[in-house]
């Protein structure tokens, strides 16, 4: 669990488009980390939202975007949380694959094995 963050940390967590950030780390986003009820990606204060309740497909595009912009920025490491794994119903092995050749400033955080 990420309680805070350091000036150059971004938390990142699954969302859906509609930005309905309700549960998980979608509402701990809100709650403390900037981001913003109705904004479903992408960046908003310390936080970045990816997509997770459209389908395997639309997680893989908003992954690429996500990782594209984390390259364009390396001043930031981004904390990854387990994105898809909790009300979207994916597991483990169905998206970590999708973080394959992601950027060094992109950290896993709370992947267990």
């Amino acid at each position: 669990m990420i309680d805070n963050l350091k000036t150059n940390q971004i938390f990142v967590f699954g969302s859906n488009l509609g930005g309905i950030h309700a549960g998980g780390a979608a509402k701990q986003a809100v709650e403390q980390f900037g981001a913003v009820w109705g904004v479903g990606s992408g960046l908003q204060g310390q936080s970045y939202a990816i997509p997770t309740m459209g389908g395997i497909e639309q997680i893989k595009r908003y992954v690429e975007q996500f990782k594209r912009v984390a390259f364009l920025l390396p001043e930031f490491t981004f904390l990854l949380t387990p994105i898809g794994q909790g009300i979207a119903g994916y597991s483990r092995e169905e998206i970590e694959p999708l973080f394959e050749n992601a950027p060094v400033n992109v950290i896993k955080v709370g992947w267990s094995k």
